[in-house]
């Protein structure tokens, strides 16, 4: 399985093309294509609505199933957990019929881009809200499946993270039916496709994996061990290393249970920084009293010597 289509795959359309549904005749124009999946393309495009992203599926199951997720979404309680639903329908042309549906643009900042502009250490709060939504979505029945940065954007302010693409997401108890290589626990041999909330976890494990460098890390000989050894010893992942290992490894049964570990690891991590600091200004306030103890000596004994000098040799 790949992460992106074929060009023999890809559906195109020219920027300008407008399309017309054919059962509620609602009208949108293209303005660029936004990405290709496995199921399908997504372009943006004007509408009554204003901007909206227009996905194109490849059979009408895809798209059926797809709209199915986001409709599911919006019943969750709390916050919109993916981009909303406005319209389903069919473009007919000289060629066949389209199947597509419109859904909410979120016009965002791409997750490693944000990470990278204000600094790894947003990567932890991002992490947090991504559990903490992938919390409700699970206790709704669902997992992610095809979980990765490509499809995390950040809004705001304040910054919060969404989610993009829902080709991926899957009933609990099925078999994953898309998923991406790197974020996938089985290419790495850590376990099975199998839609649990596990399976999320280790996706939301390579993401702090993939933004301490911004890149993904090649598999290897021993997946498994460079694996390990890499978060272990890499110097942003250090701190976080338990629990990252943890997610990779099934620990966790849930994303409130790992949104806890990293939440209190992010305070001994804070806390450790902030004793770090108090000693760091405890030693320059010693060491400029010693030395002004020490000017305050060494003038002491000049105005000694001074007054000697003067009591024998002046007086």
């Amino acid at each position: 399985m790949t992460e992106h289509l074929s060009k023999k795959q890809t559906i195109k359309f020219t920027p300008g093309t407008i399309i017309v549904g054919k059962w509620h005749q609602k009208q949108y124009q293209i303005i660029k294509p936004l990405g290709y999946g496995a199921r399908g393309t997504v372009f943006l495009a004007h509408s009554e609505y204003g901007r909206v992203a227009l996905k194109f599926g490849f059979d009408n199951a895809g798209v059926t199933s797809e709209v199915n997720v986001l409709n599911k979404f919006s019943k969750v309680q709390g916050e919109p957990l993916g981009p909303s639903l406005y319209d389903v329908d069919d473009w007919v042309t000289k060629k066949g019929a389209y199947a597509f549906y419109a859904m909410e643009y979120i016009n965002g900042t791409p997750l490693l881009d944000c990470i990278r502009v204000r600094g790894f250490e947003w990567a932890a709060i991002f992490v947090l809200q991504l559990l903490k939504d992938l919390g409700r979505l699970h206790e709704a029945g669902w997992v992610f499946g095809d979980l990765k940065p490509d499809n995390l954007v950040v809004t705001g302010p304040p910054l919060k993270i969404r989610w993009l693409d829902v080709g991926g997401t899957t009933q609990m108890g099925r078999s994953i039916k898309e998923y991406t290589e790197f974020f996938d626990r089985g290419y790495w041999g850590f376990g099975t496709r199998k839609a649990e909330p596990s399976y999320d976890l280790f996706a939301v494990a390579m993401i702090f994996v993939n933004a301490a460098e911004g890149r993904r890390m090649e598999k290897g000989q021993d997946p498994e061990k460079n694996l390990i050894r890499y978060i272990q010893s890499h110097r942003k992942l250090a701190p976080y290393a338990d629990v990252i290992t943890q997610a990779l490894y099934g620990k966790f049964s849930t994303a409130e249970q790992m949104r806890k570990a990293l939440l209190k690891k992010i305070n001994e991590t804070q806390s450790e920084a902030k004793r770090i600091t108090k000693n760091q200004v405890t030693k320059r306030k010693s060491k400029k009293k010693a030395e002004w103890k020490g000017t305050f000596l060494l003038v002491s004994i000049i105005l000694l010597a001074y007054t000697l000098y003067v009591a024998l040799f002046i007086m």
